[in-house]
C-alpha cells in the first residue's frame, strides 16, 4: 500500500510536471505559430520592398546608362570639335609663329640697312666735311694763285721769260681750278643724291615701322583672342571633367546600392533559412506533443488503475494503522541517537511511525499514502520505505 501511495505521489507529480511541460510546450507552439505568421508577413514584405527596390534600381539604372550613352556621345562629339578647334588653332599659331619670325627677320634686315644707311651717311658727311676742307684750302691757293699773279703781271715788264712760264702756270692752274670745280658738282651731286636716299630710306623705314607695329598689334590681338579661346576651352574641359566625375559618383552610388540589395537578399536568405529551421523544430515539437499525449494517456490508464489500487490500499491501511503519535511532553531525548532535547537541537515527528527524532535523524522527505506532498520520515523509515518500494518495482 505504501509502495503504491508512493507510486502515485510519484505519477502525480510526474502528471503535474507533464501537464507544466504540455502547457509551456504549447504556449511555446503558439508562440512560434505567432512568430513563424510574423516571418512569414515580413517575408512577404520584404519580397515587396525587396521586388519594389529591384525594379526601382533597375529603372534607375537604364535611365543611368542611357544618360551615360548619351552623355558620352555627346562628349566624343564636343570632344572631336575641341581636338578639331585645337589643331586649327595650333596650326594658326604656328603659322603666326612663322609669320612673326619672318617678319622679325625683316625687321632686323631692315634695322641692319639702316645702321648700314646711318654709317654711309657719317661717311659721306665726313667725305664733304674733307672736301669742304679741301675747297677751302684751294680756295686759299687760289688767292695766293691772284697775288702771285698781280705780282707776276707787275714783274711781267721785267722778264718775259717769267711771263710766258707764269702764263703756263696760269694755264695749268686754271686747268686744275676746272678740274677741283668740276669735282666739286660732282661731289654736291652726289651729296643731293645720298641725302634723297636718305630721305627715302628714313619714310621707308617709317612706313615699314608703322606696317610693322600694325601687324605686331593685330597678332597680339589674334594672340588675346587664342589665349581667350584656349581658356574657354580649358573651362570646358574642366566642366565636362566635373560632369564625368558627378556620373562616375552616381554609378559608384548605383554600385552601393545593388551591394545593400545583395546584402538584405542574403538576409532574406537567412531568414529563409531560419524559417525551415522553425518549420523544422516546429514538426519536432509536433512529433514530442504527439509522443507526450500518448503518453499522457498512457498515464491516464495507468492512473485509473492506480487509483483502483489506492482504494484497495486504502482499506488495508485501516487494518493496518496501529502507530501511536507521541505527544511532545512524553519524549526527552531522541529515539535513534538518544541525545537530549534542547533549545538548540528541536523535536520532530516522523509521520510514518509517529516516533520524534531530532533534525539530522529525520531530514529525509518521502510521499505517503497519507500526505499527498513528501514529508518528514526518520532515518530507518526512510530506508524501509525505499527498501518496500524497490521490492514492489522488481
Amino acid at each position: 500500500n505504501r509502495h503504491l501511495s508512493c507510486t502515485v505521489g510519484d505519477l502525480q507529480t510526474k502528471i503535474d510536471g507533464l501537464e507544466k511541460t504540455n502547457s509551456k510546450l504549447q504556449e511555446e507552439l503558439s508562440a512560434a505559430t505567432d512568430r513563424i505568421c510574423s516571418l512569414q508577413e515580413e517575408q512577404q514584405q520584404l519580397r515587396e520592398q525587396n521586388e519594389l527596390i529591384r525594379e526601382r534600381s533597375e529603372k534607375s539604372v537604364e535611365i543611368t546608362k542611357q544618360d551615360t550613352k548619351v552623355e558620352l556621345e555627346t562628349y566624343k562629339q564636343t570632344r572631336q570639335g575641341l581636338d578639331e578647334m585645337y589643331s586649327d588653332v595650333w596650326k594658326q599659331l604656328k603659322e603666326e609663329k612663322k609669320v612673326r619670325l619672318e617678319l622679325e627677320k625683316e625687321l632686323e634686315l631692315q634695322i641692319g640697312m639702316k645702321t648700314e644707311m646711318e654709317i654711309a651717311m657719317k661717311l659721306l658727311e665726313k667725305d664733304t666735311h674733307e672736301k669742304q676742307d679741301t675747297l677751302v684750302a684751294l680756295r686759299q691757293q687760289l688767292e695766293e694763285v691772284k697775288a702771285i699773279n698781280l705780282q707776276m703781271f707787275h714783274k711781267v715788264q721785267s722778264a718775259e721769260s717769267s711771263l710766258q712760264q707764269k702764263d703756263e702756270a696760269i694755264a695749268s692752274f686754271e686747268g686744275k681750278t676746272t678740274q677741283v670745280m668740276s669735282s666739286m658738282k660732282q661731289m654736291e651731286e652726289r651729296l643731293q643724291q645720298a641725302e634723297r636716299a636718305r630721305q627715302g630710306a628714313e619714310e621707308r623705314s617709317y612706313k615699314l615701322q608703322q606696317e610693322l607695329s600694325g601687324r605686331v598689334s593685330a597678332l597680339q590681338l589674334q594672340l588675346s583672342q587664342l589665349r581667350d579661346q584656349c581658356s574657354g576651352l580649358e573651362k570646358e574641359l574642366k566642366s565636362e571633367k566635373e560632369q564625368r566625375q558627378t556620373l562616375q559618383r552616381e554609378l559608384q552610388h548605383e554600385k552601393d546600392t545593388s551591394c545593400l540589395l545583395q546584402t538584405e537578399l542574403q538576409q532574406v536568405e537567412g531568414l529563409k533559412k531560419e524559417l525551415r529551421e522553425l518549420q523544422d523544430e516546429k514538426a519536432e515539437l509536433r512529433k514530442v506533443c504527439e509522443e507526450q499525449e500518448q503518453a499522457l494517456q498512457e498515464m491516464g490508464l495507468h492512473l485509473s488503475q492506480s487509483k483502483l489500487k489506492m482504494e484497495d490500499i486504502k482499506e488495508v491501511n485501516k487494518a493496518l494503522k496501529g502507530h501511536t503519535w507521541l505527544k511532545d511532553d512524553e519524549a526527552t531525548h531522541c529515539k535513534q541517537c538518544e541525545k537530549d532535547f534542547s533549545i538548540s537541537r528541536r523535536k520532530h515527528h516522523c509521520r510514518n511511525c509517529g516516533h520524534i527524532f531530532c533534525n539530522t535523524c529525520s531530514s529525509n522527505e518521502l510521499a505517503l499514502p497519507s500526505y499527498p506532498k513528501p514529508v518528514r520520515v526518520c532515518d530507518s523509515c526512510h530506508t524501509l520505505l525505499l527498501q518496500r518500494c524497490s521490492s514492489t518495482a522488481s
